[in-house]
């Protein structure tokens, strides 16, 4: 299917309840080949126009401008229906949904217009993320630079999630004055080369590698002034992590609906347990009893976290505000981190070394959960739970938290 077949054909979703359902029947179709895709590293480039054509992209624009104006409970539902299915697959839009969330904070009306339009025409943004190296995650060398003929932007950035499949490509960038400001690049302006270089060992179908911009010319209505944001309260950073979490929540699921799948069809008893069946050993049982447990217990902080953000949102958001936002989405992100990494560890232990041969696919539910969960530090999500508990300190704003 070409872009301009999927422009024409974008369906538009009108409902929280619409967007649950058309998130469901792709996530069976995505699922069918998810362990292959991941097996021969074949990129989703069929099943992103499906997503783009079935309209899920433009969920969270706003009733006035078209959209469906969905909930984030209903936002992180998707992705973890979707994560579920595919987690490479369904991580690819995060950035797209991050970077919306800052235009209705410091967008024009014709850039509002102008962004929600291409969204709901399945245009998708993708992302120029952090530079390698050892450096803090928000310093920048990518430069904006005037010169006679207008605005010219340079550097390379890396962990692009998306961008290889994206239609626009949003990045940070230093201006003439030193400012942060985001920068809305179209794919495939001259000067613009992401190179499909991601080796990790999970996530493998993201293509999230480097971006590089050889100065590439920007238009002024590309920028937005994300360094308004530095002393202006908002709910952007726990927005994102909830779509993060949503995704961990999605290889939870995955993990252990795959774990008692195996140990139902194919895993045999131990010895000593007595039982016919694996699924009738009492240890297995109990492992099982505690993992559902955890999954259920992180599902629901989860949505408890979404619907906390719901509800902040409508109002004034102040500096106590946006740190209860923070604080309700870490509470969040622990639990899908651990359980995550739990589910997919302790699926080989139930399911016995019969698990770990390479048809069933089934080590990808680790390899996703580690590097997925490695995003942002989970020890640091502690730190700002027990510190705003305990001394009423406010966590620092930024978009991992």
């Amino acid at each position: 299917m070409t872009q301009q077949a999927i422009l024409q054909e974008a369906a538009l979703i009108r409902s929280d309840a619409e967007a649950l359902d058309v998130a469901r029947q792709l996530a069976a179709e995505f699922a069918v080949e998810a362990g292959v895709r991941d097996r021969e590293r074949r990129l989703p480039w069929a099943e992103l126009a499906r997503y783009s054509a079935s309209g899920l992209g433009g969920i969270t624009v706003p009733r006035e401008f078209g959209g469906a104006g969905v909930s984030l409970l209903t936002l992180s539902r998707v992705f973890r229906i979707l994560c579920a299915a595919d987690p490479s697959l369904g991580q690819i839009p995060q950035n797209h949904f991050a970077v919306l969330e800052l235009f209705p904070l410091l967008a024009t009306p014709a850039q509002l217009r102008f962004i929600y339009s291409e969204v709901l025409s399945g245009r998708r943004l993708g992302n120029a993320g952090p530079e390698k190296g050892k450096q803090p995650m928000q310093q920048l060398s990518t430069r904006l630079s005037r010169e006679a003929d207008g605005l010219y932007l340079s550097g390379q950035r890396f962990y692009s999630t998306g961008a290889l499949f994206a239609d626009w490509i949003p990045t940070r960038a230093r201006d003439e004055s030193g400012l942060t400001v985001q920068v809305l690049v179209p794919r495939h302006a001259p000067g613009v080369e992401v190179v499909d270089d991601w080796s990790s060992f999970g996530q493998r179908t993201t293509a999230s590698g480097t971006v590089r911009f050889d100065k590439v010319k920007v238009e002024e209505a590309q920028l937005l002034p994300v360094w308004q944001l530095a002393d202006r309260p908002n709910l952007t950073g726990p927005i994102s992590q909830l779509i993060q979490a949503s995704i961990d929540a999605g290889i939870a699921e995955a993990a252990l609906r795959d774990a008692i799948l195996f140990v139902r069809e194919h895993a045999r008893p131990w010895l000593d347990s007595g039982v016919s069946r694996a699924s009738d050993d009492p240890y297995v049982i109990q492992a099982v009893a505690r993992l559902q447990i955890d999954l259920h217990a992180a599902q629901e902080v989860l949505d408890d976290a979404a619907r906390t953000l719901d509800r902040l949102r409508t109002g004034e958001v102040t500096d106590a505000i946006s740190a209860e936002a923070s604080i309700a989405v870490a509470e969040a992100k622990v639990l899908t981190t651990e359980i995550a990494l739990q589910a997919s560890e302790k699926l080989f232990e139930l399911a016995g070394s019969a698990a770990t041969r390479a048809r069933h696919q089934l080590d990808r539910h680790w390899r996703n959960a580690r590097v997925h969960t490695l995003h942002d530090p989970v020890r640091w999500k502690y730190h700002a739970i027990g510190n705003y508990s305990l001394n009423g300190v406010f966590p620092a704003r930024h978009q991992w938290n």
